[in-house]
């Protein structure tokens, strides 16, 4: 683990009660860390639990056990109050833009509430910086004044990572930011967001399914199964040399566009296994090994078992 981490997450669990006494164990013993101006991307199919890792991280839900450090401070069990200071430094970016938005409120608002919030602006400087930010996010000055509705999916994903540079963050959470969007927008949107990386020193923790996505913006990579990480190593690593069944199986399934290219694949067959749990049951603990430095795996009882 990093010494010099921006976000370090150490054992980190939530678990859900849910009807009868049983439990969904949704993340399980979880630890990882994020760079300074790294991208760590988590994958995984849906329902693994990367979304909840990341309200999590985010302090937008407390977990049942486990810490996560934010700049070298605990703020897994921070009052309101004392968590106000460091929300500053990490912001989240949502999968639906419009969901996001505040339908009544023009968009120059949305952006501008996060500095209303924590006071760092007013008057015609927060009205400067509002303009400065749509700029940058290669939106016209003047679609301040509109509508949420009058904009199309990219153009609303933006004024989200506008809203989320607000207050000039450390960390973005981005949380299946381009899934919704048309495959040329979403290249619109990556290369944004990695221009952006490059220029203000950002940490992203990205949160997608979509490996192709994955590749192209990610420096290491997260592969959780069941709340847990069963792989975790360098992109090049985990894209060309995965040691894992299941991240094997999940770049299997990765659709081949050329069709001089296809071979017959195994599929994925058959529902992931419910991570609901009996009260007086868990999951059994995945264990990592580092196989190579930084590349680590998780021990397989049965490595040819069907997912």
């Amino acid at each position: 683990m990093a010494d010099d981490a921006l976000v370090r997450v150490d054992d980190l669990c939530k678990v859900f009660p849910v009807g009868g006494g049983s439990k969904v164990h949704a993340v399980e013993h979880v630890s990882l860390h994020v760079g300074r101006g790294e991208t760590l991307a988590v994958v995984g199919e849906s329902g693994c639990g990367k979304s909840t890792l990341a309200h999590l991280i985010i302090r937008l839900l407390d977990p049942t056990a486990g810490t996560v450090h934010l700049d070298g401070t605990d703020i897994s069990t921070l009052s309101p109050r004392a968590m106000r200071t460091h929300r500053q430094k990490m912001q989240i970016i949502f999968q639906d833009p419009f969901a996001s938005l505040d339908p009544r409120r023009s968009v120059g608002d949305a952006v501008a509430e996060p500095m209303n919030v924590h006071k760092t602006l007013s008057g015609s400087a927060l009205d400067d910086r509002v303009k400065a930010l749509f700029k940058r996010v290669g939106l016209e000055e003047s679609h301040t004044e509109q509508f949420p509705h009058q904009f199309s999916g990219g153009q609303r994903q933006r004024i989200c990572i506008a809203r989320a540079l607000a207050l000039e963050p450390e960390l973005v959470i981005a949380d299946e930011a381009v899934s919704a969007l048309d495959v040329s927008i979403q290249a619109q949107v990556i290369n944004l967001m990695m221009d952006l990386q490059e220029e203000m020193g950002l940490s992203y923790l990205f949160i997608s399914h979509d490996l192709a996505v994955v590749e192209r913006i990610s420096h290491r990579v997260a592969v959780m199964y069941l709340g847990q990480i069963v792989e975790l190593g360098p992109r090049p690593a985990i894209f060309e040399n995965p040691q894992h069944s299941y991240t094997k199986r999940l770049l299997e399934a990765v659709p081949i566009a050329d069709p001089r290219q296809r071979r017959e694949r195994p599929l994925l067959v058959g529902d992931i296994p419910s991570p609901r749990w009996a009260a007086d049951e868990s999951p059994e603990r995945v264990e990592l090994v580092e196989v190579e430095p930084g590349h680590f795996v998780g021990v397989e009882d049965n490595p040819g078992a069907t997912f």
